[in-house]
């Protein structure tokens, strides 16, 4: 007979606070190899994964078995559909690297940008990277737009930074708002009304980012040149997300925020341009003199075909359900060894075993399609003596792609399995259930689960999945709406992602300083910080009626 499993946020001395305590220590060992004793990423997962096994076990009580279950799972899913996603991303950017068509890309967003590299990363990443993460999310838009700011001359470091601050401002609602779905299923409310309620506090995190780009690229100098244009992209971003999650479809809340901004930007560049110094100026290293419409539509090709391919089969309903159609071939099972093991407070299973091989309607899939059509585009053009380009070139470019990117993917699928292992056996819930407990301040720091969760998975999706039940808990005994604690988590979310480590490491590897992890999260963590402090306040004031009128 095998054992059977029920987390308890008392698991250690039947005392929360000591749980929460313990269960803390695989993060705070993640944060010590990395960043005190600067071990490699891919070693520090490794190691912080051997230490959440113990605590799990030894402290939580987890059985053996269940815990390497645990940990598989979650490996499992690091590779698919996590790694497997990013693969692609990479892959179709790789292709427009060995065919020459980025180093004209790099021209055409020169133009766009009047030549200066801060306007440019403010469309690239704020307004074009958000319409990835609309469609894909789930680190393709990180890869995606690290590697455009590389191609336009930023530096390594800035690239990702710029790339990780600008992705916070869409996350709550990527991949057709998941994320409030996934919440508002869990949480048992209306998914019209979370969205509502996130899409007020991640618009006022719209209108805040673009300026933190500027200071992030050229400090106070940058504001003080580029002003208008963070302002008039932050207002039609954070404009769009308000509108579109109140009173239209929230599923594109970004999709619509994204195309104002990037609308409104390139419209106000008709009329205003900045003063660029010299260090900011785009760099280009080849001569574009026949950068003539034929080169250009190549060089947009694959991101054109991107959001075309990711809007059909994302929100074709007509005639033919495409999302309802690929989504029917997914294969659904229950982990094997897991089901029916673990256990819910009521005596209940599960449902944390339960695992989608979404083969077909995986991003990964559609980002695999558009790399092939992509390659015989390529293949076909008539000006192949630039490069030499050709499907056996395109092809390699896959797995070359694959082995320059695999310790990065050791440490993705090591820090998925740290979550697994973490929120199976109750240690992540018991940090939770500890601070739930603060009462009437407690929608202070209701953002700060919502960070936490993605911080240790990555995802505001699997955030949401975590917390938002304990959310609506803690929002039942303060007497404060539903909707605003899982609102707030929705919103918080995003900002663990750009410290999160396996997003910190994929972007690290997409423009080449693997090993630069901690001087990455060094970096990120104020801004990070700066934005969850103030969004806890925000949601303390709404929840105290100060900001009442915010609340729908």
């Amino acid at each position: 007979m095998f054992s059977t499993f029920t987390p308890a946020t008392d698991a250690v001395a039947g005392s929360v606070a000591l749980s929460a305590a313990t269960g803390v220590l695989p993060l705070v060992a993640f944060f010590i190899f990395l960043m005190v004793l600067k071990w490699k990423a891919h070693v520090s997962a490794i190691a912080s994964v051997v230490v959440a096994l113990l605590v799990a076990i030894l402290a939580f009580r987890m059985p053996t078995d269940l815990a390497f279950l645990s940990l598989s799972q979650g490996v499992a899913f690091g590779i698919f559909p996590v790694i497997y996603i990013i693969w692609m991303a990479v892959w179709t950017y790789d292709l427009t690297v060995a065919s020459g068509r980025f180093e004209d890309m790099r021209v055409i967003f020169s133009k766009i940008g009047r030549g200066d590299m801060r306007i440019q990363a403010m469309l690239i990443a704020f307004a074009f990277g958000s319409l990835l993460e609309a469609l894909a999310g789930f680190g393709a838009p990180i890869a995606i737009v690290a590697a455009m700011l590389l191609a336009i001359g930023m530096k390594p470091l800035k690239a990702v930074l710029v790339t990780l601050v600008a992705n916070a401002a869409p996350v709550a609602f990527g991949a057709m708002a998941i994320p409030v779905t996934t919440g508002a299923k869990l949480g048992g409310m209306d998914a019209s009304t979370l969205a509502a309620m996130a899409g007020r506090n991640v618009a006022l995190i719209a209108l805040i980012a673009p300026f933190l780009l500027l200071l992030i690229m050229d400090g106070l100098r940058g504001v003080r040149q580029c002003w208008p244009m963070a302002i008039v992209l932050g207002v039609a971003f954070g404009g769009g997300q308000f509108l579109t999650s109140s009173y239209f479809t929230y599923e594109l809340t970004d999709v619509v925020a994204c195309l104002a901004s990037l609308g409104l930007g390139l419209l106000f560049l008709r009329f205003w341009g900045p003063t660029t110094p010299e260090d900011q100026a785009s760099h280009m290293h080849l001569d574009h003199s026949d950068l003539d419409p034929k080169h250009t539509a190549l060089a947009l090709f694959p991101y054109i075909l991107i959001v075309v391919v990711f809007s059909l089969t994302k929100l074709w309903t007509v005639g033919v359900n495409i999302p309802k159609a690929l989504a029917s071939t997914d294969i659904q099972f229950q982990w094997p060894g897991l089901a029916d093991r673990l256990l819910t407070v009521d005596g209940t299973p599960s449902t944390a075993s339960n695992f989608t091989f979404n083969w077909l309607s995986s991003p990964g899939t559609i980002l695999f399609f558009c790399g092939l059509v992509t390659m015989f585009v390529y293949t076909a053009a008539k000006d192949n003596d630039r490069t030499k380009f050709n499907a056996k070139v395109g092809l390699a470019q896959l797995f070359i792609g694959l082995n320059r990117m695999k310790w990065s993917y050791v440490t993705i699928f090591s820090v998925m399995g740290l979550a697994y292992v973490m929120n199976l056996s109750g240690q992540t819930a018991a940090i939770g259930a500890f601070l739930a407990s603060a009462g009437a301040v407690f929608p202070l720091i209701s953002p700060v689960l919502g960070w936490l969760g993605t911080f240790v998975t990555g995802s505001a999706t699997s955030s949401n999945a975590l917390f938002a039940q304990m959310q609506v808990q803690s929002a039942h005994t303060i007497g404060v709406p539903d909707h605003l604690l899982v609102g707030a988590n929705t919103a918080g979310a995003p900002l663990g992602k750009m410290v999160s480590p396996q997003t910190v490491a994929l972007a690290a590897a997409t423009v080449h300083i693997e090993g630069s992890e901690s001087k990455i999260l060094s970096h990120t963590f104020r801004y990070s910080i700066g934005l969850l402090i103030f969004l806890g306040i925000v949601v303390f004031l709404q929840s105290q009626g100060t900001l009442g009128f915010m609340v729908p």
